[in-house]
């Protein structure tokens, strides 16, 4: 059986450790037959996948049954006391309280709706500078030369990173996010671990640096961090650069799926194209689309602090769950005609910024990024074509795309 055309059987022994092929990089027909024939399903390993979108906004909402913390899961996966295992059990997306109200309160002190209002003409600003540079250029990559220099560039600026050190930040980030894979190799491993190591080595001298040069706290959130704006107390030095490390990871790879993912999108569905370019209105509908349709992050996860049961299926205290959101938000219960690219969707109640406590805190500016990046671009070159050659980000957690040619067409005039 194709990836086109996932039957039932398939869908019941589906094991994300060792997917089908075409999974990685067409995955939705499988979301398709795991919503129909098993949204609940035991895996291999003993952990759980779930699919359907009730299943996953009770998990997300439930933070005494549903828990966050991964040391149990991580130890195995990356070795106690490794620095991927540090990371990823020290950083807000894999803890809980208290350390995550402590973390989650300073950042969220520091992007209120007014402080990412202040950062929208810098964004302009340097989204027109990378178009101005592509401009002259017949071809041009556009996750390369376009979607993936945005983030790095906006929290780049939150942490007040001098420009001349930021060149490391994207391969630092691509290396920690894909140890989150499912299965990885002993190349991943190392690849990941020697990138916390050289990045928390970097952060060290940077927070001596704040700490004797303190920025401005309106805009400088390591400022915030180090002085533990909005909490009871500060954080620890292991806690403040762990979670400087997930502010880069948190941001990055997601805005830079979700720009290229809405390009390509646009790019094969003309007519929802062709539909924007007559209403620049619908750019804000049309990015929550992009978001349901085609989710920069595909997958979550908590495990149970007890015996609960999901689905009509028992499932035991101490058990992972991998929280399918690109299933999630194809799941017909709740989106009419799930399957097709609807640029004016209401409503759209998508989980790809997960939900409850841990709802995503960046998630604001990730929009004004989208929103911002995707319509300047498309004001600019409304008439781009993406060439032969594009090709997949080859991960499962984060749904993109590592390289998308493009032939951007005249200029508007």
């Amino acid at each position: 059986m194709t990836a086109q055309r996932p039957d039932r059987d398939i869908a019941r022994q589906f094991d994300l450790a060792d997917p089908p092929d075409g999974f990685v990089d067409q995955p939705f027909p499988f979301y398709d037959a795991l919503l129909e024939h098993a949204p609940v399903l035991a895996q291999p390993d003993g952990s759980v996948l779930l699919c359907r979108h009730a299943d996953l906004d009770r998990v997300y909402r439930d933070t005494r049954l549903f828990i966050s913390d991964k040391k149990a899961v991580f130890g195995p996966k990356f070795g106690v006391g490794s620095p991927l295992f540090e990371h990823h059990t020290t950083s807000l997306v894999f803890s809980d309280p208290p350390l995550h109200t402590r973390v989650r309160r300073i950042m969220t002190a520091a992007l209120t709706p007014r402080a990412i209002a202040r950062m929208e003409p810098g964004l302009r600003e340097t989204v027109d500078g990378l178009l101005d540079n592509m401009a002259d250029r017949g071809g041009v990559d556009l996750i390369e030369d376009y979607a993936s220099s945005i983030p790095i560039q906006i929290i780049g600026n939150l942490l007040d990173v001098p420009q001349d050190e930021r060149g490391p930040l994207r391969d630092w980030s691509l290396a920690i996010l894909g140890a989150l894979e499912p299965a990885l190799t002993e190349q991943q491993l190392d690849r990941g671990n020697r990138a916390v190591s050289e990045f928390s080595d970097y952060l060290r001298d940077l927070v001596a640096r704040r700490r004797a040069k303190p920025g401005n706290p309106d805009t400088d959130v390591l400022t915030r961090l180090i002085r533990g704006d909005g909490a009871d107390e500060q954080l620890s030095e292991t806690e403040l650069i762990q979670n400087c490390i997930f502010i880069l990871n948190a941001g990055h790879e997601t805005t830079t799926n979700l720009i290229g993912n809405g390009l390509a999108l646009l790019n094969d569905h003309p007519d929802q194209k062709a539909r924007l370019l007559a209403d620049p209105d619908l750019m804000t509908s049309a990015v929550e689309e992009f978001l349901r349709f085609r989710s920069p992050n595909q997958f979550g996860n908590r495990e149970t602090s007890e015996a609960v049961e999901i689905g009509g299926r028992r499932i035991a205290a101490g058990t992972n769950l991998h929280l399918c959101i690109g299933a999630a938000n194809r799941d017909p219960e709740v989106f009419d005609d799930p399957k097709r690219l609807d640029i004016a969707r209401k409503p759209n109640r998508h989980l790809a910024f997960a939900g409850g406590p841990h709802v995503c805190i960046g998630l604001t500016l990730a929009r004004m990024e989208g929103r911002v990046a995707i319509g300047q671009f498309l004001t600019r070159f409304p008439g781009y074509r993406i060439a032969d050659g594009r090709k997949g980000g080859g991960r499962i957690r984060f749904h993109g795309y590592a390289s998308l040619p493009a032939d951007l067409g005249p200029q508007a005039g």
